[in-house]
């Protein structure tokens, strides 16, 4: 089948231009004809540039203006143009008239969204479609506002967690590596000479000193060997998998990147529940919307043995990324139909662990880190002065 672009009118005599995809013009014609569209041209259309998503903050703005616009209870095409008129963007403006054409041309809400799907979340089509049918799209919007800004903020404690330790051990690293270039040379193993074989303490760090750039060049080439290995192994969802296996098996960093998927995973579910979804799409949806490959896998297995009639707790049997307290509260909401309300709670439990372990790793790394650079100076100047500290005594010895 074929793309073809296409300009026409409305029955109320707006020009609108947008794709269909078809397998001729005439069959692609014939679509918008039932439409009750007045085609003016059409032609097959050029190969498209290869889309990228937009910015998670231009993205946020967007929705914070939806909903904005909703509130006031303005159609949801009007509320779009209204907004394409705001937006500095000349890309989003695109892509939102985009979709404003679309929903004139008489595509239902969730077809408009899934043909660009690449530049929203999984669950944002969903969530439209139930706030424009249930008449909560304002409060949908709110709600899933309040879900990217808690996926932000626990996004940003992985990262600070990762990050600061990080910086200190680059420090350490320059530090150590302007010792051996510029300070180490100056004591060279023929200023020993006149005091006895050195110590192994000082042999070791001349070693060390005429090697730097070796070893440099190694902890490079290990660098991009890592480098690739990570990308080798995010070609499949096994091998990305696995990366997660190996960052949650991580002291502290695996508890804080566990409860800030957890945390992302339980407020998009509640975000899906305000929508109406039920429990295997809030599952899935849900889980792909906290961005682990491992959480994903389990809860599509999981979400399938729900749709066979299974309950919550028994489907979760072989599933590991989720905690028996997850999926207790979980069922519990159920029960007493206050899902959304458990969902927030475990949403904000999650983060406050999050947070708090970040506070722990970073209390800390401070001062293992500080330790652990002093205690390499200290060996250095202790490996040069050795020597001469020995002399020294042997010479007071003698007097």
């Amino acid at each position: 089948m074929a793309i073809f672009e296409y300009q026409a009118l409305t029955s109320a005599g707006r020009v609108i231009k947008g794709t269909v995809e078809a397998d001729s013009r005439i069959e692609a014609s014939l679509m918008l004809q039932d439409m009750a569209l007045t085609v003016n041209s059409i032609d097959k259309a050029r190969k498209p540039v290869p889309k990228t998503p937009i910015g998670r903050s231009e993205f946020q703005l967007f929705n914070e203006q939806l909903a904005s616009i909703a509130k006031a209870g303005i159609p949801l095409e009007r509320s779009l143009r209204a907004l394409s008129r705001d937006v500095a963007s000349k890309r989003m403006r695109r892509l939102i008239d985009s979709i404003a054409d679309d929903l004139e041309a008489g595509a239902s809400v969730e077809e408009a969204f899934e043909k660009r799907k690449q530049y929203f979340p999984p669950l944002y089509g969903r969530i439209i479609k139930a706030g424009v049918s249930t008449g909560r799209l304002s409060q949908m919007l709110t709600s899933l506002n309040r879900h990217l800004e808690v996926a932000g903020r626990t996004r940003r404690i992985v990262f600070e967690a990762i990050c600061y330790p990080a910086v200190v051990l680059a420090l350490a690293a320059v530090i150590l590596t302007v010792m051996l270039v510029f300070v180490v040379p100056q004591f060279g193993l023929t200023m020993y000479e006149d005091f006895g074989t050195p110590p192994p303490m000082t042999m070791l760090l001349l070693k060390v000193a005429e090697n730097v750039g070796y070893i440099w060049v190694g902890i490079g080439v290990a660098a991009v060997a890592f480098v690739l290995l990570k990308v080798l192994l995010g070609i499949s969802g096994e091998g990305r998998r696995f990366k997660e296996r190996v960052v949650l098996s991580l002291p502290v960093i695996g508890r804080i990147y566990h409860a800030s998927m957890l945390g992302r995973m339980a407020d998009a579910m509640a975000t899906l529940v305000a929508a109406e979804c039920d429990m295997p799409a809030c599952l899935r949806l849900g889980a792909d919307a906290a961005g682990s490959e491992t959480m994903k896998f389990q809860c599509d297995a999981l979400a399938g043995r729900i749709e066979q009639g299974d309950d919550i707790l028994d489907a979760a049997a072989g599933c590991t990324i989720l905690p028996q307290l997850f999926l207790y509260s979980v069922k519990l909401g159920q029960q007493r139909d206050d899902l959304q309300d458990n969902l927030h709670s475990l949403s904000e439990m999650y983060t406050r662990q999050a947070q708090t372990n970040q506070g722990r790793l970073q209390a800390l790394m401070l001062p293992v880190l500080l330790i652990f650079t002093g205690a390499i100076i200290a060996f250095g100047v202790l490996a040069l002065f050795l020597p001469l500290l020995r002399a020294m005594s042997g010479v007071s010895s003698i007097l």
